[in-house]
């Protein structure tokens, strides 16, 4: 197991790594939509939110040696499913051919009371 901690992410809030490779695959921690400048939560909405959760993913992946273009399985978190079309639109420009298999849930809290959470599973 090899763990990945990108300098240049939002650093985690907890006992837990960005993410950790494991054989050809990498296994990233939830990503919010904190800016990795100062560690607050981006000013918006659902797209602004899911605009920031996607460049950290990217951060975290490029520096485990993958891509956004790697991933093979997500998990959607959002604070509410009423922001399903919004945080599809953002989504659907970041991944926009060769789908990974996603599950989308509504849950009760988000670290930060954020409005979304990613996290992802790639191919090195």
């Amino acid at each position: 197991m090899k763990i990945v901690q990108p300098v240049n992410a939002p650093k985690p809030a907890g006992p837990y790594n960005h993410a950790v490779i494991s054989g050809n695959l990498v296994f990233c921690a939830g990503q919010i939509p904190l800016d990795p400048a100062n560690g607050n939560v981006v000013a918006g909405g659902i797209e602004e939110q899911t605009t920031r959760v996607f460049e950290n993913i990217k951060l975290v992946l490029a520096d485990a040696g993958s891509s956004i273009g790697k991933v093979i399985k997500a998990t959607v978190y959002l604070k509410d499913l009423n922001d399903f079309a919004g945080m599809n639109k953002v989504y659907s420009q970041y991944i926009p051919a060769n789908f990974p298999a996603r599950s989308t849930l509504q849950v009760a809290r988000i670290p930060k009371d954020v409005l979304v959470e990613i996290e992802v599973i790639a191919e090195l």
